[in-house]
């Protein structure tokens, strides 16, 4: 019998959580405080808690407060308060300040935080930990467990399988871990939720979902430069004004700077570079003075989730549920997503600890579906509905105006524009080639901009090179036809890690993918034309090692 055939040693938990995020770890931590003799395992894909979270990130600590309201009185990596919040709407050699006034109260950062959230899940971790949760890095789930048509739980992916699927010395059969109840906070666009969104139709009658690209970079700068606690954000250039996006620049911790761009993944120009154009936004007078004389010291980029109240899917399905990115909770005109990963951690976690207590496993958490619309979650998100649906429709400009207006009414409860709809998924937002201008970028200068290779190195990324791959091109001759043909080969820049190239041989294009540079960003699985590239998580402990992101 092959080894691949043989039975997976199991283990059984009251609860099982798929990835320590800030969802992930908060339903762990919740369902100990509740219900502290339940059995409680986390298990992530990345080398070492925190090592693929990346995010801006200034949070709003009120996920925190409700989960551990002691937190202020400990030694935290939540130390840099917001001092300062600046706007700019820029142009190609100048800058505008919106006046904080124009912002109805939802946006202001008072009295919120710049982390590191890599070192706040961490300190999670810790937290958990010490109230007995079993926390597994290094192990990515791989497969979900069904028991007829509900979920019983994961199993973790085999590991020592070479990439002609052949086992290497060291094989170890992938576990099954079989719960009552299975939490999945992967984040966004994960693989095992998004399968669990298609197999129940979570999404029917729902908007589609929307992404975004985020690219960070992480400087220390000469403390002339640095200004602890400003939150700096700008839209305009180098976008136009029909590509949503815009940057943000943190001051905190010891002379660190993370810069980012974020770039909507509806763009239309298959041209388009999310990367160079983040790049070229570091060149912008308004900030390249801030990386004067500093040193890059990270890099790293994740899709992130946009589509907000009207694209949540429904959360719940026989044995489980959503929680976090996984279930798209971000605010994106408050470019925050952590307070409701966590808000959803903790209620998703109360729900299961009442369906336990009360006898009950693997059934429907219908009670959570209900609750989180009336809850924080949801009165964060509605309120800012219709930003992203404008925005997209009339441009950076009007849309972020009209969608400011709307904010203002929905303060007093009510919005005269109802609940706008998104309108196509990102995959089929891009104009074939012949319609579109190639977008010409200038030549990284090595000090204030960068290539992709090199950035990718300050990422730590490392994949066994001797593994399956984790990224599938379902049909060959269409990526040629079409996403070559038509659209002139959009992954060799969509991609901010080089990971998809389309080279010459004897004059016939070949595309080449290059699996060992993938940070796990998951653009390709959005936004490819034909959704023919899938991504799948490699094995355990496989990509970026963000030290601090």
């Amino acid at each position: 019998m092959n080894a691949t055939d043989a039975a997976r040693e199991a283990m059984e938990f009251d609860v099982v959580i798929v990835g320590a995020g800030p969802a992930g770890l908060g339903a762990a931590i919740r369902v100990k405080q509740v219900a502290p003799h339940t059995s409680v395992v986390v298990v992530e894909k990345g080398s070492e808690v925190g090592a693929h979270i990346l995010s801006g990130a200034v949070i709003d600590p009120i996920g925190l407060d409700r989960l551990l309201p002691q937190w202020r009185s400990e030694d935290t990596p939540v130390k840099t308060a917001v001092t300062a919040d600046r706007f700019y709407m820029l142009g190609p050699s100048g800058a505008v300040r919106v006046p904080n006034a124009l912002f109805p109260p939802l946006m202001s950062n008072h009295g919120n935080f710049i982390v590191s959230l890599g070192d706040v899940c961490r300190y999670l971790a810790k937290k958990a930990e010490a109230l007995g949760v079993e926390i597994y890095p290094g192990f990515a789930a791989a497969e979900v467990l069904f028991d007829d048509n509900v979920v019983a739980g994961v199993a973790t992916g085999d590991m020592g399988v070479a990439k002609d699927g052949h086992h290497k010395t060291g094989f170890t059969r992938g576990m099954e871990l079989r719960a009552k109840y299975t939490l999945f906070a992967e984040g966004a666009r994960g693989s095992l939720s998004k399968t669990l969104i298609a197999r129940y139709g979570l999404a029917h009658g729902r908007q589609p979902q929307k992404f975004g690209i985020g690219l960070k970079e992480l400087w220390q700068v000469p403390p002339e430069n640095f200004h602890s606690g400003l939150a700096q954000h700008t839209m305009g250039w180098p976008l136009g004004n029909r590509t949503g996006g815009g940057s943000f620049l943190y001051h905190f911790g010891d002379n660190l700077v993370a810069v980012g761009f974020v770039v909507h993944l509806n763009y239309e120009n298959p041209y388009l570079s999310p990367f160079e154009e983040f790049q070229r936004f570091k060149t912008h007078p308004l900030v390249r003075g801030t990386f004067a004389g500093g040193r890059r010291i990270c890099y790293g980029a994740r899709a992130l989730t946009e589509g907000g109240w009207q694209s949540v899917p429904k959360l719940v399905f026989p044995g489980g549920a959503l929680i976090g990115c996984a279930a798209g909770l971000m605010n994106v005109p408050r470019i925050k997503g952590s307070h409701n990963a966590l808000l959803s951690g903790i209620l998703a976690a109360e729900h299961v600890a009442a369906a336990l207590a009360a006898g009950r496993a693997r059934d429907e958490l219908s009670s959570y579906e209900a609750a989180w619309r009336a809850s924080p979650i949801g009165r964060d998100l509605k309120r800012v509905r219709n930003v992203k649906p404008l925005w997209s429709k009339l441009g950076t400009l009007a849309g972020i105006a009209l969608g400011g207006f709307d904010m203002w009414t929905n303060t007093l409860g009510f919005s005269l524009l109802g609940t706008l709809a998104h309108g196509k998924p990102d995959s089929a937002t891009l104009k074939p080639a012949a319609g579109c201008h190639p977008v010409a970028y200038p030549k990284p200068d090595g000090k204030l901009t960068f290539d992709r290779l090199s950035s990718v190195y300050l990422s730590n990324t490392n994949h066994e090179e001797d593994q399956p791959a984790h990224l599938f091109v379902r049909d060959s001759a269409l990526q040629k036809s079409s996403e070559y043909d038509v659209y002139a080969g959009p992954s060799s820049r969509y991609c901010p890690a080089g990971v998809y190239e389309w080279v010459e041989e004897g004059g016939t294009p070949r595309f080449v993918i290059n699996a060992q540079n993938c940070v796990h960003c998951k653009t390709c699985d959005i936004k490819d034309p034909n959704q023919n590239i899938t991504w799948v998580p490699p094995e355990g402990g496989g990509g970026p090692n963000y030290p601090n992101m």
